[in-house]
């Protein structure tokens, strides 16, 4: 099959924590569809040629780019900032077939809000959220992040935020920060428990939240109810292939983001599994059956050592 891979930040050039995740996750994905012998190309800062002249894939053309790549393509998979993703994902949808979640999903999943208040009215449990419009109560610690956003970025605890346009507070909730990984679809694989290594101070009266790094798998006798609940997040949204689900493990499982593409605890997984993820993400793709997915051993890794 020839497959396309499109990381955004590797693709435009963004600078930050966007690239140095992104070079990681496009490597390890790369690298598992070449092992299966599938033919891989992906956007780049390289020339494409639409009727004799050359596209940059630049930030301003990157849709036009994959429009054309993508027509070309057996299937495709893409990752981007979560404001961007889904317009993106909605090119795929319309030209191959996507290894990914379809763009309907992933603009419920990339708005943190409307995530949230999807999930309310289920058996899944949310930290409560509040937007600029509504009065936050004092009594408490608060998570503040942007509505649209990922990797930690801008994101910080406080007691009193004031929020500004395009901000939510969550509830700070005490416990340990995990994710689930999963290949979602016709059958949901759950693949790791992941211990996300994050710094937070929760005592000061604001304190970033920093996203460190990440050990899988991370071993909890709470695994099967962490699972159980990634498990009736990722229905409820109707997430498919690779997905990435954020939670506080604290009195219960709190589901605070739910990621509808690769995340970087991907680097870490498939160091570990006897299957290749491209294997799991075309079978997923195509309905067909899951094999089975051995995990042996562990791994950790830190934001740094994913340059």
């Amino acid at each position: 099959m020839k497959i396309l891979l499109s990381e955004y930040a590797v693709s435009t050039g963004m600078g930050g924590t966007y690239l140095l995740e992104g070079k990681a996750m496009l490597h390890t994905l790369a690298s598992s569809f070449s092992k299966l012998g599938h033919e891989v190309i992906y956007t780049s800062s390289g020339p494409v040629i639409e009727n004799g002249k050359p596209v940059t894939s630049s930030e301003e053309d990157i849709k036009k780019v994959l429009d054309v790549q993508s027509q070309d393509c057996d299937a495709a998979l893409v990752i981007a900032p979560e404001e961007l993703l889904a317009e993106i994902t909605a090119i795929i949808d319309k030209n191959t077939l996507n290894m990914g979640c379809n763009s309907s999903c992933v603009a419920i999943c990339s708005d943190k809000l409307e995530c949230t208040r999807k999930l309310e009215n289920t058996s899944v449990a949310v930290p409560k959220t509040f937007s600029p419009e509504q009065n936050l109560p004092d009594d408490r610690c608060w998570v503040v992040k942007p509505r649209f956003g990922c990797a930690s970025e801008d994101t910080f605890v406080s007691h009193k935020p004031e929020l500004e346009e395009g901000q939510i507070a969550t509830e700070y909730i005490d416990g340990e920060h995990l994710s689930v990984s999963l290949i979602c679809g016709k059958e949901t694989m759950p693949l790791t428990v992941n211990k996300q290594l994050i710094e937070i101070h929760p005592d000061k009266d604001t304190s970033a939240v920093d996203y460190c790094g990440c050990t899988t798998p991370y071993l909890t006798e709470r695994k099967q109810e962490l699972y159980e609940t990634a498990i009736e997040a990722t229905r409820v949204l109707e997430c498919n292939g690779y997905t990435g689900v954020d939670i506080v493990l604290g009195d219960r499982p709190y589901v605070i983001d739910v990621n509808p593409r690769p995340t970087t605890s991907l680097v870490g997984i498939t160091k570990i599994m006897d299957r290749e993820i491209a294997e799991l993400l075309i079978a997923n793709a195509l309905g067909e059956e899951l094999p089975q997915v051995s995990i042996t051993g562990n791994y950790s890794f830190t934001k740094e050592e994913l340059i």
